[in-house]
């Protein structure tokens, strides 16, 4: 029961009622003292803003904490960690993929690299386009580890992800005990031979896994938040593989792989080798003033109006909140049934379960749903492309909605703007040179090419 609890684990002594053997565990402090204030154990937190001080009940003192992993359990002066350093079990399945599907040459190739990687307890980046399946990508080099009897990973910064992830790989991997962790799952705790988990729920565990899959590396709020990839690196056992997937690496990952400096693999193509839909840049003037007298550019008219009457189903993605609250309405003159959706909206998945069976003409959005979500044959359009929210990322993700279906290879990404900025034009050039990469690896059928 102990080594069931604590095994690959990192907990607050608080969180455990049971009693443990203390041979088998290692107690540190997750608060301590530091020249310039307090460092977290737990997360690796030491601004000092976000530390704090309180009348502690347990220890009747004035006791400091860390209020940047709160959400998961105080870290307090007075209440340590309890890492569980005794023997360690592992569960070995015999070939538990079952999946009849299969990869294109360049998805093979990548597979082969993952392979490799988990072979050598080495890290490799998956650089694969919007599209390309990656997820398929990977399950042979799950099948050889779990084989192996090694604990596998895959961690992602957001919860509609794990939820996605985790039916699919039940589905491939029936036969593996597997945990699905995000706030409030009822996994938590659980150690299994495959977890899928986002990302802030690393921060329970330590040295417990043989293979460390993060995908979605891009995206927020692991791109921006250290304490993430911190957990990453506690959570992997010291000899083992980390594998990084995403369509979008930041400047300096690019520039580390051009130069051979990063161990990657590129997945340049989608599985039905047609080119990437390229954004085209139309100029719509001074959008947000003519809004302030409650008009749209002629040119975003005339797109929405041409995509109804076609019955072309679109992404309409603006940038903030409170514009997409007033604009809704304003299109709602045109079609009644154009909706819009945002992060803050509680029927965020009933509107996108909407959109998918094509009750909503034209659903207005902000960058929430600039990945993660596939709709065969869709449009999109950026209204105020210009504006810092829309990076090189967010542009390349958005875009990548589009033409991912075999039926629907190709579409229009239109970027409306008041001036082109070096994202627009980087995440443009991003794509062409993805489009490049896979014709001069003959994975784009010519005459998708000249279509």
């Amino acid at each position: 029961m102990v080594r069931l609890r604590l095994e690959g684990k990192q907990l607050l002594k608080s969180e455990l009622s049971f009693p443990y053997d203390e041979q088998h565990v290692q107690i540190v402090p997750s608060v301590v003292k530091t020249k310039r204030g307090y460092m977290c154990v737990r997360c690796n937190n030491d601004d000092p803003q976000l530390f704090a001080s309180f009348p502690c009940s347990r220890c009747g003192r004035i006791c400091t904490y860390c209020r940047k992993c709160i959400m998961m359990g105080r870290c307090s002066e007075c209440n340590p960690l309890v890492i569980w350093t005794g023997p360690t079990s592992s569960t070995s399945f015999s070939s538990p993929l079952q999946w009849s599907g299969q990869l294109s040459p360049a998805q093979q190739l990548a597979s082969d690299e993952v392979c490799h990687a988990i072979d050598r307890n080495d890290s490799l980046l998956v650089w694969a386009v919007c599209g390309a399946g990656k997820t398929e990508v990977l399950f042979a080099g799950m099948n050889m580890a779990l084989s192996q009897g090694k604990r596998v990973c895959i961690a992602t910064p957001r919860t509609d992800v794990v939820l996605e992830l985790a039916p699919r790989l039940a589905n491939v991997f029936p036969t593996v005990d597997m945990a699905t962790l995000y706030g409030g799952s009822a996994d938590r705790g659980k150690l299994a031979s495959l977890t899928v988990t986002t990302t802030h729920q690393l921060l329970r565990y330590y040295h417990a896994f043989d293979v460390m899959i993060v995908d979605e590396v891009d995206a927020f709020p692991y791109s921006v938040d250290p304490m993430l990839s911190y957990a990453v690196e506690r959570a992997r056992k010291p000899t083992s593989a980390l594998i990084y997937l995403t369509a979008t690496p930041n400047e300096q990952w690019q520039r580390e792989v051009r130069r051979g400096q990063r161990k990657a693999v590129t997945i340049p193509a989608r599985y039905h080798r047609h080119p990437l839909p390229v954004p085209t840049f139309k100029w719509c003037g001074n959008w947000q003033k003519k809004w302030r007298h409650k008009q749209l550019p002629s040119c975003v008219i005339r797109w929405v109006n041409d995509h109804i009457e076609r019955r072309k189903q679109a992404f309409l993605f603006v940038p903030h909140i409170d514009f997409l609250q007033q604009v809704v309405p304003y299109l709602q003159t045109i079609h009644p049934d154009i909706d819009g959706v945002h992060a803050e909206d509680v029927k965020r998945k009933e509107k996108v379960a909407s959109f998918r069976r094509g009750r909503i003409p034209l659903l207005v959005t902000t960058t929430i749903l600039e990945r993660g979500v596939t709709v065969p044959n869709i449009d999109v359009a950026v209204l105020g492309a210009e504006q810092p929210i829309f990076t090189e990322s967010a542009l390349v993700q958005i875009a990548g909605r589009v033409g991912r279906s075999a039926q629907h290879p190709t579409g229009d990404v239109r970027l409306f703007h008041f001036g082109k900025t070096k994202a627009m034009v980087a995440a443009k050039r991003h794509i062409e040179r993805m489009n490049d990469e896979a014709r001069k690896r003959g994975l784009i059928n010519e005459m998708s090419h000249l279509s």
